[in-house]
């Protein structure tokens, strides 16, 4: 039963993802992987924040949201194939800028994800 929790959660992460990637921006920084995996952060960081101070929540609520919608819709492993991608490309400077973005927005994400639940929770 668990899994199926985890599989509807991705179901629904994944089409999130899918449709922010048709968002019409076409540049050589990969400004959508980015606002997806920000956005992840801040997700993953609200759903810790919830169940860190609730008792009441269930571990089917857990895992369809953190596991199943955060993993589904966040997108590590393109984020690291586009950094690849761009620094075999020697976008060096993009590159670095686009990981550096990467690391530092969505640390902050998980941290502003924890305070939003704080000031709304």
């Amino acid at each position: 039963m668990k899994f199926l929790f985890v599989a509807l959660g991705g179901a629904i992460g994944a089409t999130g993802r899918y449709a922010i990637s048709l968002i019409p921006i076409k540049t050589e920084f990969p400004i959508l992987t980015l606002t997806t995996n920000i956005i992840g952060a801040v997700m993953i960081g609200f759903i810790v924040g919830i169940v860190s101070e609730r008792n009441d929540v269930s571990t089917n609520t857990v895992l369809f949201c953190k596991t199943g919608i955060c993993g589904g819709f966040t997108t590590f492993s393109t984020f690291s194939l586009e950094a690849v991608t761009l620094l075999e490309n020697k976008s060096f400077l993009t590159g670095g800028i686009y990981i550096a973005f990467s690391l530092i927005g969505c640390i902050i994400g998980v941290w502003s994800g924890r305070k939003l639940f704080m000031f709304v929770g």
